[in-house]
Formats: structure tokens, sequence, C-alpha cells
């Protein structure tokens, strides 16, 4: 009873969009607003084929790319700052500055930069997604507590061992929590490249639908967006419960001990 009771809640909202989504495309009975059933026999059609090679694999190797080199720099960058005081002091008001600029704002200088190619795309979405990855890196890394930090010096851990056994496992539960931020803003910023500049891609294809008015094949697009996010989200998830599992175990094992 209890997987059946999850999966209804799992089920119950979409099937509630769906229907209303079916409800709304009846009564406005409008040419951009294209019925599920028709929505349903256009997805096949158009993704099933060779628009799968041609425009969805580019698109998820584009962003699985900027999205690890954005997970390099940073969390490599996040120890780095978080580990001195006196490198945070002279880079927080460059970080500042440079977080604040949208990331869609620098797609035109990257076009000049990079020309019209995959270099730019990538760019565009290492450039939106390493800001949330280095911040919470930065804070995790603060967060360690300074008694634990004592301890491991009096054992001897110092150096590279210290970080290893004692600052990343301390501050992975922020460096998760940045690492998902980011895969959120990839697939944004995967589409809007692809949109500006792109020669293939999902947001490329999205765009040529709706310039021929294509619109159950625009709509087609705008859904497998949603849907790589879904697969994403869950396989971040599966990825987090594994990294994190000795973080769950001491809030329930705390959790427990608090209700007890």
């Amino acid at each position: 009873m209890r997987v059946i009771g999850r999966v209804a809640q799992v089920v119950v909202l979409p099937v509630l969009l769906i229907a209303l989504w079916w409800w709304e495309s009846i009564r406005l009975q409008t040419f951009y607003l294209p019925t599920p059933d028709a929505l349903a026999v256009a997805f096949p059609e158009v993704w099933f084929g060779p628009r799968l090679a041609a425009d969805v694999l580019p698109s998820v190797a584009r962003l699985l790319v900027g999205y690890a080199i954005a997970a390099v720099l940073g969390i490599g960058l996040g120890l780095l700052i978080g580990l001195s005081a006196r490198l945070r002091a002279v880079t927080e008001p460059a970080l500042e500055f440079l977080r604040a600029i949208p990331p869609p704002g620098l797609v035109p200088p990257l076009i000049v930069i990079a020309g019209l190619t995959n270099t730019m795309r990538v760019l565009v979405i290492v450039s939106g997604c390493v800001w949330p990855i280095l911040l919470n890196t930065v804070q995790g890394v603060r967060s360690v507590e300074p008694a634990m930090v004592d301890a491991a010096r009096c054992f001897g851990i110092t150096g590279a061992a210290r970080v290893r056994r004692l600052v990343l496992p301390a501050a992975s539960p922020q460096i998760m929590a940045g690492l998902r931020q980011a895969l959120s803003v990839a697939i944004i910023l995967m589409v809007i490249s692809e949109m500006f500049s792109g020669s293939n891609g999902l947001g490329f294809a999205i765009v040529q639908f709706q310039r021929t008015f294509s619109i159950p094949e625009m709509w087609s697009g705008i859904v497998l967006l949603g849907l790589l996010g879904v697969v994403l989200s869950v396989l971040f998830r599966r990825v987090e419960g594994r990294v994190l599992r000795w973080y769950f175990g001491l809030r329930l094992a705390s959790r427990e001990k608090g209700a007890a």
C-alpha cells in the first residue's frame, strides 16, 4: 500500500496538469495550443528519428561537458578561496561583480571571442554554472567547525590529507547543493546558447519549429526539455544519496533521537 501511495503522489499532479491543458486547448480552440493527443503524435515522429542524433545528443553532450568543467573549476577554486582568508578578501569583490552579471548577457561577447562554435556554447554553460558551485563550496569550507580542524591538527592530519579527510566531507552537503543549483542553470543556458547561435541542438530545433509555425513540434521540444530535466534530476539525486549517505544517516538518527 505504501508503494501504491507513493506512486499516486508522483502521478496525480502530472495527470491533473495534462487534464487542465487538454481542457484549455479544447476550450480555446487556438492553433498555438495543440491538444495533448496531437503532441503525443508529434513527439515520437520528431524525436525518435534522425533528430535524436542531430539535435538531442549534441545538446546533452554540451550540457554535460560544460557542467563537468564548471564543477571542477567551482570546487577547485572554492576550496582554495575558502581555505585562505587572505585570498578570500582579495577575490571577494571580483567574485561579487562577476556573479551579478546575468549569464545570457555573456553570449554576445563570447560569440565575438569564440565564434559560432561548440566551444562558445560550452563556455556559456560554464560561465553560468560555475558560480553556484563556487560560492557554495566557499561557504561549505568556511562552515567547517574549528574544533574539528583543531582535532585534525592534533592527530597530525594536515595539508592535502586534511582537505581530503576533513574539509571535503564536511563541506560536501553545501557543495552538492551548489551542484544541484548549477544543473538547472546548465539546462537553461544550453537552450539559450543554441537559440542564439546554434546550428543544431534542442534550442535551435525549437526556434526553427516556431519560425515555421510547426506548433505541435515546437511544444514537443519543450516537453522533451522538461523530461531531460527530470531524468537529470533523478540521476543527480541518486548520486547525491551515495555521496551524502553519511549525512542523511546522521540527520535521520538525530530526528529519531529527538522523537524518542
